[in-house]
């Protein structure tokens, strides 16, 4: 989006605000935004953010009941795992 709109990273952090190196994070999907912020910089491309609520999508009750299920030690076990594997798969990148 801001390559399409003709802008350096540091054009749009002086068009919104947002340091230049957090747009580089952000953009290497080593940070994800806040809304306020991801509104920011849309807008600084000159485009517009809409947010849909779209039905059918959300929460996995099957999902959050097979975690209630389990025991706080094993919900926790589970937890260090993915946040292992989520970081095993951010330094591939």
């Amino acid at each position: 989006m801001r390559r399409t709109a003709g802008l350096s990273q540091r054009q749009l952090a002086q068009r919104t605000g947002v340091p230049q190196p957090t747009i580089a994070a952000i953009e290497a999907g080593r940070r994800d935004p806040r809304v306020g912020t991801l509104a920011r910089l849309v807008d600084g491309c000159g485009w517009t953010l809409t947010m849909v609520r779209l039905k059918g999508k959300g929460i996995d009750r099957a999902q959050l009941r097979r975690l209630l299920a389990l025991t706080p030690e094993e919900r926790l076990r589970r937890g260090v795992a993915e946040a292992n594997r989520r970081m095993i798969v951010d330094r591939r990148r």
